[in-house]
């Protein structure tokens, strides 16, 4: 089995230990990573703001950069959705729009190829490697926020709970109004400040009725928005991805 790692932009540039869990965490299973060095932006950005045109060299890079590969895995819902859900109707666009078939087929292979085995972490742990119990240590109270890609698009339904549940020591709250968005939506937050502004608020305040020491997520661009606004509120809620802590054994909070 030979699985690439998707880091993501977020996390490459804002969370680089985010990553480096995700490989700690794989290895301890017994899953050599590869991180091939010539992946890029997935493109979400671009196509969430309609510039499709532009997102694809994007996908032509990312299935070049992982075909080598039988799995690729990503700490990220939201960039998972992406290549598995967006990747294939960019494909199908440029066949409505009747260009070229030589550029039609690449795009569809290329799109095709990535989406069929592209799994988010904690689709890959629970599907592919079959456990739950992944020998992780994380004695303090944490909540789960249900980020709405993975909830909504790539339908993570009780993966993330199940993974928690089996952590030692874990005492997992229960986060009120948890399927709702915490309004950061990517370009979203920069369109609607305020609206996103507001939405974050709510998710804040329950997050912190929990009484949770951290709240956790699939996504950092999701726990960053919400840890923003929990850090301006001076609540003592640390924001840590799902990954860190499934591969955590000490118990100390990152």
């Amino acid at each position: 089995m030979r699985v690439g790692l998707f880091v993501t932009c977020v996390n490459d540039t804002f969370y680089p230990r985010t990553g480096r869990a995700v490989v700690t965490l794989l290895e301890r299973l017994g899953v050599h990573v590869d991180f091939p060095m010539d992946q890029s932006c997935c493109g979400q950005p671009l196509y969430n703001t309609g510039y499709r045109h532009h997102t694809e060299p994007l996908l032509l890079r990312h299935a070049t950069a992982f075909r080598d590969h039988d799995y690729i895995v990503t700490p990220s819902g939201s960039c998972a959705a992406m290549v598995r859900d967006n990747y294939p109707r960019i494909a199908r666009r440029a066949a409505f729009e009747g260009r070229g078939s030589r550029e039609v087929t690449a795009l569809a292979d290329a799109a095709a190829s990535t989406a069929s085995k592209t799994y988010e972490l904690t689709e890959f742990l629970v599907d592919v490697l079959g456990v739950t119990d992944v020998g992780a240590r994380f004695p303090h109270p944490v909540t789960y926020h249900p980020t709405c890609h993975g909830l909504r698009v790539l339908g993570l339904r009780d993966r993330p709970r199940r993974l928690l549940e089996h952590v030692a020591g874990l005492d997992l709250r229960e986060l009120g109004g948890a399927e709702e968005c915490c309004g950061f939506g990517g370009t979203f937050a920069v369109k609607n400040a305020a609206v996103s502004a507001a939405m974050g608020a709510d998710k804040a305040r329950a997050v912190t009725a929990t009484g949770a020491h951290a709240v956790c997520a699939v996504d950092n661009s999701c726990l960053m928005h919400i840890g923003g606004i929990l850090s301006r509120d001076n609540s003592p809620v640390r924001p840590v991805h799902i990954a860190e802590i499934l591969a955590s054994t000490d118990g100390n909070l990152p």
